[in-house]
């Protein structure tokens, strides 16, 4: 497949699971979004083609910080609380919100 038509089918048959661990107790939450069942899945897809998967910002590896775990069918990136910006803030907060 080529161009960007491509990838928002392969985006539309996706599964986003956010997985948060850490903080001062230590808890493990985790949140699942089948974006083809979202009402807005086309507004899905564009975020998650503008996420930037293949450069994902530097863990901080800060104590008593949260770590998110963000999976596609095609990706898995570790990111710290602190790194957690841009489309990176509202995927998880999308997911967050949409797993609840």
């Amino acid at each position: 497949m080529s161009g960007r038509s491509g990838a928002a089918r392969t985006i539309g048959a996706m599964r986003i699971t956010v997985v948060r661990t850490g903080g001062v107790a230590g808890l493990r939450r985790e949140w699942t979004v089948v974006v083809e069942q979202q009402p807005d899945a086309e507004a899905w897809t564009e975020l998650i083609e503008h996420v930037p998967w293949e450069q994902p910002p530097a863990e901080d590896g800060r104590p008593d910080r949260y770590v998110y775990l963000i999976r596609s069918s095609q990706y898995e990136v570790r990111l710290g609380e602190s790194a957690l910006d841009g489309p990176w803030r509202e995927l998880v907060d999308r997911v967050r919100d949409a797993g609840a």
